[in-house]
């Protein structure tokens, strides 16, 4: 299991606006020369982003964008969803796409792995993601 490119992008996003919480706001324009990210990815993360309560935009003089709570506040799994939708390792439980649906034994069990997965990433905030880390 992969994040989408979309999903890591939002997380590098968040994170450089994370180092800049309780400091000036900032833009996408500078989210983006600050990540390398391209500034129209960039651009469509903090409209997803703010869309979810994420970040936040303030007009005017001074104005610009900043965390809509505190960094120790969201999660990993505030994040991913925001940009990928709700935390599923399968769609079975949301379709009945699948061939084996009627009888399949392990559907049941497809809830507690999504809430497993969700809850690890839940346990991971922004403010972590956004420490550096010092090489070993």
């Amino acid at each position: 299991m992969r994040l989408s490119k979309l999903a890591d992008y939002a997380v590098v996003t968040m994170s450089a606006a994370a180092r800049h919480c309780g400091g000036q706001r900032t833009s996408a324009g500078a989210l983006a020369a600050e990540t390398g990210l391209p500034v129209p990815t960039v651009q469509k993360l903090v409209s997803r982003l703010s869309a979810a309560g994420l970040l936040r935009s303030v007009r005017g003089a001074g104005g610009g964008l900043q965390l809509a709570r505190p960094a120790a506040a969201i999660t990993l799994a505030d994040i991913v969803e925001a940009v990928e939708g709700p935390i599923a390792l399968t769609t079975c439980l949301d379709s009945e796409d699948c061939a084996a649906h009627h009888d399949c034994r392990v559907r049941p069990h497809w809830p507690v792995v999504n809430a497993a997965l969700r809850s690890a990433l839940a346990g991971i905030s922004l403010s972590a993601l956004a420490r550096e880390v010092e090489p070993a």
